[in-house]
C-alpha cells in the first residue's frame, strides 16, 4: 500500500512562499483571457520573485521571453507553477525533477497523488489544487481586492 500524499499546511506553504526567489510558469500564456496570464500578470506587479515563463509555443508573455522548456531557462527555478493538461504532469514532474528545482506547485484542478508522491521522494515540496497567485495574496494581505475577508486587520501592507 503506497502512502497517502499529505497537503502542505499554511504554515508550510508560507514559508515556501518566504524561500520562494524564482518562479518558471509552465504553461504560461500570452492570452490575457487565460488563468495563467492573469497570474503571471499579479506575480510580475505584487511580488518580488523572479518570473520565468515556459511555452513552446509562444515567443513571449507580458513582454518577458517565453522559453520552450524548463531546462532552457538561465535558472535554475525554486518552483515550477504548472499551467498543464493533467496527461502531461509525468513528464512535466520528470523536467522538473531533471532542472534541479525545489517544488512543485500544481495549479486549480491539478491533482495527481501519484505525481506527488514520485516528486516527493525526488525531494521536491508538492502543493497541488491551488493557485499560487490566490495563495501569496492570502498570505500577503491582497485578497481583499477581491471580496475576500483575510482577517488582515491593518493598514499596513506586511513586508
Amino acid at each position: 500500500m503506497s502512502r497517502r500524499w499529505v497537503a502542505p499546511t499554511a504554515l508550510q506553504r508560507l514559508e515556501l512562499l518566504r524561500r520562494t526567489r524564482t518562479v518558471a510558469m509552465l504553461g504560461a500564456s500570452p492570452n490575457p483571457a487565460r488563468a495563467s496570464n492573469f497570474v503571471a500578470t499579479y506575480l510580475l506587479a505584487s511580488t518580488d520573485y523572479d518570473v520565468y515563463f515556459v511555452n513552446p509555443n509562444a515567443t513571449e508573455v507580458l513582454g518577458r521571453p517565453a522559453y520552450p522548456s524548463l531546462a532552457a531557462l538561465p535558472v535554475v527555478p525554486d518552483l515550477v507553477d504548472v499551467f498543464r493538461k493533467p496527461a502531461d504532469l509525468p513528464t512535466v514532474l520528470a523536467e522538473t525533477v531533471r532542472v534541479g528545482a525545489s517544488a512543485l506547485w500544481l495549479q486549480f484542478g491539478l491533482h495527481d497523488e501519484d505525481i506527488a508522491a514520485e516528486a516527493e521522494s525526488a525531494g521536491l515540496e508538492v502543493v497541488m489544487d491551488r493557485c499560487l497567485k490566490i495563495e501569496h495574496a492570502r498570505f500577503h494581505g491582497g485578497l481583499h481586492l477581491a471580496g475576500f475577508n483575510t482577517g488582515v486587520i491593518s493598514s499596513r501592507r506586511p513586508r
